[in-house]
C-alpha cells in the first residue's frame, strides 16, 4: 500500500527519482514496471504499478462505452497519454513532455500515495488544492467517515 506525500525534484531533462520507500515498495510489488499517464479529473499524473495497470485499471477504461463523449474523453486521457517505464537503479524515471506540460510539472514536485497507486503533482498545484478543498460538496459516502 502507497501512502504518505513526498517532495521530489524534476531536473532540466525531465527526470525525477522516486524516493527510496517508495522505490523499494514499488520493486517489490511489480519489479519497478510501472505505468504514468494522466489523471482523468486534475491535471496531475498518475503511477500505476504495471500489474495494477494492466489488470484493473486498463480493462475498466477500455470498457467503457464510448458513445459517450466523457468517456471517451477519458480513455484519451488515460491510454492515449500513458507510458511504460522501468525504474532504474537509481529510482529515476524520465518524464516525457506529454506527460511534463499535461501536468505543468516545473521542478517541484509532490509525489502523493494513494494505496495502490500514486499521484504525481507539481507542488504548487498540489498546494493550491489542499487549500481549495474547504468550498467542495462533501460527498454522502464521507459522512460516515469516523477518523
Amino acid at each position: 500500500m502507497f501512502q504518505g506525500s513526498h517532495s521530489i525534484n524534476m531536473d532540466a531533462k525531465g527526470r525525477i527519482a522516486i524516493p527510496t520507500k517508495c522505490r523499494e515498495q514499488l520493486t517489490s510489488v511489480c519489479g519497478g514496471q510501472i505505468v504514468i499517464t494522466a489523471h482523468i479529473q486534475e491535471r496531475c499524473l498518475t503511477l500505476y504499478p504495471l500489474r495494477e495497470w494492466e489488470d484493473k485499471v486498463l480493462p475498466q477504461i477500455q470498457a467503457l462505452p464510448t458513445v459517450y463523449k466523457a468517456a471517451a474523453r477519458a480513455q484519451r486521457l488515460v491510454i492515449g497519454y500513458a507510458h511504460e517505464f522501468t525504474v532504474d537503479g537509481n529510482g529515476r524515471v524520465l518524464l516525457p513532455p506529454t506527460l511534463r506540460d499535461f501536468a505543468g510539472l516545473e521542478k517541484r514536485l509532490m509525489l502523493v500515495g494513494l494505496g495502490s497507486k500514486f499521484e504525481l503533482w507539481d507542488e504548487d498545484a498540489w498546494n493550491a488544492t489542499l487549500v481549495g478543498a474547504d468550498d467542495e460538496e462533501i460527498p454522502p459516502a464521507m459522512l460516515s467517515l469516523n477518523i
